[in-house]
């Protein structure tokens, strides 16, 4: 009865379907794409081309900056504790800024002594738009043994920009995420295989629900069937909650758009990209759009292991800890060349999760400060289409009302907290995601 009513409010709000948005009339001007949303609480911070100024970062906080072609340096202490410690950036080039493939980001670990630490290096580079990006660097505290010891450390943001290309500064997000030490007896090589191949995706109908702008309000999914709309430029975020043993097959779908040409067609014109929790880049893959049909699908992920770091595929070892997957959808800005700007076209993106949950490793702590690991809220949240923000403000409403039932309150009370508590949760969920 709980989860029946829970599914009720949300509904009432528009929120399990995160609607997309109503088409533009015809020979409407096209408003602008919505803005990426930073992270609540986001610190400011300037990073610096040499160490020797370098701010300090510290796991648990995300930051703001700017980001030029070059160098940024940033400040880390670190126990002995075995943890693991990842360092991601997310760049948000301005809509029609120039980019080229080589274009990307690039974040690695260092030592005092200048030493990179062994295979903390994670890169990202663009496609043919520039939508948002992010690359993730990772010292691992126990494997590697250059950087094992407490002390100073050094995140180097690199951004890389190809001579006549776009070269103004972008901002720039950094997270930092600790995974804490694993106990005795826990597994320390790759695997040696698993089901891997083309996933077998559900064909049901679809259900309607909207894509964030970026990592910080994506979209819940769970398995099944999801339709949303898109304009030439856009990238929504969608997350989807994935255990330990979890695999997750993806598929996205653009149908037709409205041509203001008899033939089009843009390389690039549909682009899907798989992050981990940690929002280090998985895969990605793109297609060219004539304005009919286009279609992607990704191969179906290992399962979750934390074994999969030490494996040399490199779309292997970010599959490494459960929690949140994100995948970014973009449609490529030149279909506006052949296509109505103002007329969204509609997406389908079809999902598959198979395994069932397996036991998490023995953890010397909960990963869940973190970020990492999987429960109830998080399912809950993939059921009801929750961003991060709405799943959080849902919780503290409940826990709200929880005090008040408990404290004795007349129904009357109840029922108007409740009241305002749909107005809040409705305001925010036609907020940036919305578009």
């Amino acid at each position: 009865m709980v989860r029946g009513r829970t599914t009720a409010w949300a509904a009432a709000l528009g929120l399990v379907a995160g609607a997309p948005g109503v088409a533009y009339a015809d020979g409407a001007a096209p408003g602008p794409l919505p803005a990426y949303r930073a992270a609540d609480g986001a610190r400011a911070i300037e990073g610096k081309p040499s160490t020797a100024d370098a701010p300090q970062i510290e796991a648990g906080s995300v930051y703001r900056d700017t980001l030029g072609p070059g160098e940024r340096m940033y400040r880390l202490v670190l126990g002995q504790d075995g943890s693991d410690v990842y360092v991601s950036a997310v760049v948000r080039p301005a809509a029609g800024a120039k980019v080229s493939g080589g274009d990307g980001i690039h974040v690695e670990i260092m030592t005092t002594a200048g030493r990179s630490c062994p295979r903390s290096g994670g890169r990202a580079n663009f496609g043919y738009d520039p939508y948002p990006i992010s690359a993730a660097g990772v010292r691992r505290g126990a494997e590697d043994e250059d950087c094992a010891p407490a002390g100073v450390y050094y995140a180097k943001i690199t951004r890389t920009s190809a001579k006549g290309y776009d070269q103004t500064p972008w901002p720039l997000e950094i997270k930092v995420q600790r995974e804490p030490g694993r106990g005795p007896g826990g597994p320390t090589a790759a695997p040696d295989g698993w089901p891997s191949g083309a996933p077998v995706l559900p064909g049901t109908e679809a259900v309607p629900r909207s894509g964030g702008t970026g990592f910080n309000d994506a979209r819940a999914l769970g398995a099944g069937v999801w339709r949303d709309e898109m304009r030439p430029g856009q990238t929504r975020f969608y997350r989807v909650p994935l255990d330990w043993g979890q695999q997750l097959g993806f598929g996205a779908e653009l149908a037709a758009a409205r041509m203001t040409k008899n033939y089009g067609s843009a390389s690039g014109g549909l682009t899907v990209s798989l992050y981990s929790p940690y929002r280090g880049p998985i895969s990605d893959k793109d297609t060219s759009y004539d304005g009919k049909q286009a279609g992607i699908t990704l191969e179906k992920t290992p399962p979750v292991a934390y074994e999969n770091r030490f494996a040399s595929d490199s779309k292997v070892q970010p599959v490494s800890v459960a929690g949140w997957y994100y995948v970014a959808v973009t449609m490529g800005a030149k279909v506006a060349d052949f296509t109505e700007d103002a007329a969204p076209v509609p997406l389908t993106l079809r999902l598959d999760v198979t395994g069932t949950p397996a036991e998490a490793p023995a953890y010397k702590e909960s990963p869940a400060a973190g970020g990492f690991g999987v429960g109830d809220g998080d399912r809950a949240a993939a059921r009801e289409g929750l961003t991060a923000p709405e799943a959080a403000g849902a919780a503290e409403r409940h826990a709200a009302m929880r005090i008040v039932a408990g404290a004795g309150f007349g129904t009357g009370t109840v029922l108007l907290l409740v009241l305002g508590g749909w107005t809040l949760l409705g305001r925010r969920g036609r907020g940036p995601t919305a578009g």
